[in-house]
């Protein structure tokens, strides 16, 4: 394990240390650094976008959890046998093969003005002309929706995989019992997939936090700043038009990263303790 634990070291923690200490620093990436101490994060702090990208943030990660439930039944569906299951299970795995890139201009068209099929089958129905993209009330949501449609896939994969490795004995005790539907579920099935449930979980709560790609493609955080979120806000400020502020990008991203395992390390506490996660 030693070549990949120095990997791990040189490409991944001694990077957060490194981003820890620049968010200390007024730099632009080039010239000399200047030291701030709290200064990025008492800017921060009172910044307005700040506040509206924590708070797109949290309804990633709320609206994100929709994957689980979504991916589960689709799994269940896609495990019977079913006529035609395999061309099923190729419509339903291809979101996840593709790139974030190539989602983001599918919805863009999806939701276009004037010749998007979302823009037109509202106009048809209720007669209103709704720009989801350009809308602040509806911006954030119809991104998460383009996020969703391979998240749904990615958990539809994990659990089709572990569904494979439930027991059979158990769901054939079970039925003589009499459980069947979603007691069966429930009680049998459920209890058997938490390995792949907290896979999930974990992965949905950083690919949540991080939203970048679908940002960047199809909105570029507006309109006016309405959909950015903490990873696009970052770079923004760190890389963009805005003066290449490395220090105060870095602030922020130790802020996304602090949310990340505060909430990964709560959840895999949480799960410890109650016994659901394999020793």
């Amino acid at each position: 394990m030693a070549p990949a634990c120095i990997v791990f070291a040189v490409y991944v923690i001694a990077p957060i240390f490194q981003s820890i200490w620049i968010s200390f620093y007024d730099w632009d990436g080039i010239g000399v650094s200047t030291w701030v101490g709290l200064g990025n994060y008492a800017e921060l702090f009172h910044d307005d976008t700040f506040y509206t990208a924590i708070g797109n943030n949290l309804i990633w990660l709320v609206l994100y959890f929709l994957a689980l439930p979504a991916g589960l039944l689709l799994a269940i569906f896609l495990n019977q046998t079913v006529t035609g299951v395999r061309l099923y299970k190729s419509l339903f795995f291809f979101p996840f093969v593709i790139s974030q890139v190539v989602v983001g201009l599918i919805f863009s068209w999806f939701y276009a003005p004037d010749f998007g099929l979302l823009y037109r089958l509202i106009r048809t129905l209720t007669g209103a002309e709704v720009a989801i993209l350009a809308d602040e009330r509806y911006v954030t949501y119809g991104i998460i929706a383009a996020g969703l449609w391979p998240q749904i896939a990615y958990c539809m994969i994990l659990y089709l995989a572990a569904l494979n490795t439930v027991s059979k004995e158990q769901i054939e005790a079970a039925r003589i019992d009499g459980a069947k539907g979603w007691r069966m579920l429930l009680h049998i099935v459920l209890p058997q997939l938490m390995p792949a449930t907290f896979i999930a979980i974990v992965v949905t709560i950083i690919g949540a936090l991080r939203s970048f790609d679908l940002i960047s493609i199809m909105t570029k955080g507006g309109p006016y700043g309405t959909s950015t979120v903490l990873s696009y806000f970052m770079y923004e400020q760190a890389l963009s038009e805005y003066g290449f502020r490395m220090g105060y990008g870095a602030a922020i991203a130790v802020v996304l990263f602090l949310m990340m395992m505060a909430l990964i390390s709560g959840f895999v506490w949480r799960m410890m303790r109650d016994g659901k996660v394999g020793h």
